[in-house]
């Protein structure tokens, strides 16, 4: 996969180099490149941004500039990525069929009131696949945060990364849909706390029914709207039980946690 990351602050994205994501672009799994969007302006200011029409407070990003950095790094086959508050939720599953279906991605990282929003509706008409995505509800200086996290989380996911696959699985938001069980190490008692005894006891059928149901017990207290995603199919006789001591019953279309007033009637 290559990646391509446009920035007037191509510093922010030093930690690219660190951890799974360096070590991958270091094994030539992934080509990662940082532009400053500066290189594309012309002036001796190198101004890349100017007051917005219609009045109001801040700065908009130029469409002139963006377009001459994008029509020179987009390609037939590039997914142009767009972080904003306005953009749709980045989850798991994007993240999956990023990794999974897009072999150039080109990240356009916006800051002050962000990018003119011509230049998204100007390539979409194109035929470049264009997508906005957000981190949540809130707003940040700038899109090199979302950046980052998009990277890691779409990179990690590409085949030779991660050591062990089958953590992917099993992991918060995983193929396994549910949150991750809590984890231990050693010291086995630490400050008069006890790791459970079944990860000691050597029993790995017992360890995994246990981390299942830590990992459905989480999912219920914390995320029920994952636990009612669960594919019903998919879910075995322990399973159910489980999520029956949990307070939980199994539909035609997935788990349901009953009302009190269901309850007392």
């Amino acid at each position: 996969m290559r990646i391509d990351v446009v920035t007037i602050f191509p510093d922010y994205l030093a930690p690219l180099s660190l951890s799974l994501v360096g070590k991958a672009r270091t094994a030539g799994i992934v080509d990662l490149r940082v532009h400053d969007l500066r290189d594309w302006t012309t002036d001796r200011h190198r101004t890349v941004d100017d007051t917005p029409f219609g009045g109001g407070a801040g700065m908009v990003m130029r469409p002139d500039i963006w377009g001459a950095a994008l029509d020179e790094l987009l390609g037939e086959d590039s997914h142009l990525l767009l972080p904003t508050p306005s953009g749709a939720s980045l989850t798991q599953r994007r993240s999956e069929s990023i990794a999974r279906e897009d072999e150039h991605l080109v990240i356009a990282c916006g800051r002050y009131e962000g990018i003119d929003a011509r230049v998204a509706a100007h390539y979409a008409d194109r035929g470049v696949r264009v997508s906005e995505f957000s981190l949540g509800d809130y707003v940040l200086n700038g899109g090199e945060v979302a950046a980052l996290v998009l990277i890691e989380s779409v990179v990690r996911l590409l085949p030779g990364v991660v050591g062990n696959p089958h953590s992917l699985v099993e992991e918060s938001h995983g193929e396994a849909g549910l949150l991750e069980y809590p984890v231990y190490t050693k010291p086995p008692v630490w400050r008069e706390a006890e790791v459970p005894p079944v990860l000691l006891s050597g029993h790995h059928g017992k360890v995994e029914r246990w981390r299942r149901d830590q990992a459905l017990a989480r999912t219920a207290e914390r995320r029920p709207d994952l636990l009612r995603r669960l594919d019903p199919a998919e879910l075995d006789k322990k399973d159910r039980a489980t999520l029956s001591e949990l307070g939980w019953t199994v539909g035609e279309h997935g788990p349901v946690l009953p009302s009190p007033e269901a309850v007392a009637d």
